[in-house]
């Protein structure tokens, strides 16, 4: 499957509610949940007012004309929420796309993205079943806390020192 990741234009900042609702994980077997549930207040502070905030950020895969998914970070007080510095990620791709790479392209992007931006790290929310977990520790994150079915993971974008041959301005390669 062919498929671009791109900025994701602020007139398509509507489809996130849509992705969140993707987002949502469903283990095997169970029953979907309404799609009413993303207007709990513990989700919408995911998309509520997307855009209007200075650290927002979205990227969207396309492929056969349409969005087929979305990835976006901000700082907010969310499942994954580590500190008041550090963005949290949200990721979907539609059902009919997943397992092509869609969800690895946008994450690397993603991670790019907010290492130019210079955020020190992010984070993210996932449920311990969840099958993207493993993306996500083969994209570097770790486990900073387990809380019931839930984990947190971290992942750097800067190393903790800059090495003695570079400004605290220049970047590093990790």
């Amino acid at each position: 499957m062919r498929f671009a990741v791109r900025p994701m234009a602020e007139h398509e900042y509507v489809l996130l509610e849509d992705f969140l609702y993707e987002a949502v994980f469903v283990p095997e077997g169970a029953p979907a949940p309404p799609r009413s549930i993303v207007r709990l207040p513990e989700l919408r502070v995911y998309i509520e007012d997307f855009g209007k905030r200075r650290d927002d950020a979205a990227l969207a895969a396309e492929a056969d004309g349409r969005v087929i998914g979305a990835i976006w970070a901000r700082v907010m007080d969310d499942y994954g929420h580590v500190d008041g510095e550090t963005p949290s990620l949200a990721i979907a791709v539609l059902k009919e796309y997943r397992g092509r790479g869609a969800g690895t392209a946008m994450l690397g992007e993603m991670l790019r993205l907010l290492k130019q931006r210079n955020y020190k790290r992010v984070s993210l929310s996932v449920q311990r079943a969840n099958y993207a977990v493993k993306m996500y520790l083969r994209a570097g994150f770790e486990v900073v806390r387990g809380e019931g079915e839930e984990y947190v993971m971290l992942r750097r974008l800067w190393p903790q020192s800059v090495r003695a041959t570079t400004s605290p301005s220049t970047p590093c390669r990790p």
